[in-house]
């Protein structure tokens, strides 16, 4: 029935409560999305629970979504937002983490740190800090791979503690949406990204 509707002829709809323009986005959406999810989670049941709960949110705001934005760019925010939340959690949950070892084998991550290991991990982080704009590299570099504050950081870079955790929020969040929008990323890479954002 709503085949040919536009995103935001849908959403218009969704305002009013119409829950066949729910259906619609949703058929729409919940193949790319969990193709997306489930390269990141390497697990297809934890990939569907974040879908359900990425639609969850979308219904329980449907009165709220403005149909003169993307209602693309709204959904993968949602589910970006979900899947870093999973991964949160997962960095705080012993059984998640395994699980999480065990599907994403190509990376091991014991809980007792060594030397090979931290190599290993400094090696992780270089290739997404590697991904930043210039400046923001330059702090994440300082601030995360060589351990310094950021007022030694600020002092060298001639930057100010404000800005350089400016650089350090934007720097995350933009390690964050490059990881969601490039699912080929290593899971490693993200959780590692993800423990020393703690």
């Amino acid at each position: 029935m709503y085949e040919t509707y536009s995103d935001a002829q849908l959403v218009e709809l969704l305002n009013a409560d119409d829950e066949a323009a729910f259906t619609a986005l949703y058929h729409r959406y919940a193949l790319r999305l969990f193709a997306d999810v489930v390269k990141l989670v390497k697990n297809e049941d934890r990939a569907q629970e974040i879908l359900q709960e990425v639609f969850i949110k979308v219904w329980l705001a449907r009165d709220r979504i403005d149909s003169e934005k993307s209602f693309r760019s709204y959904v993968f925010k949602i589910a970006e937002n979900q899947v870093f939340g999973f991964f949160r959690t997962a960095a705080r949950d012993k059984k998640l983490m395994e699980e999480l070892k065990v599907s994403a084998s190509e990376y091991f991550m014991p809980s007792e740190p060594d030397t090979e290991n931290a190599e290993s991990k400094d090696a992780i982080l270089r290739e997404v800090i590697d991904r930043l704009p210039p400046q923001q590299k330059k702090v994440l570099t300082l601030c995360k791979l060589e351990g310094k504050s950021y007022k030694e950081v600020g002092e060298e870079l001639g930057l100010s503690v404000s800005t350089v955790k400016n650089h350090i929020v934007k720097g995350t969040q933009t390690v964050r949406e490059h990881i969601f929008n490039h699912p080929d990323i290593s899971t490693g890479v993200l959780l590692f990204f993800i423990f020393l954002n703690r």
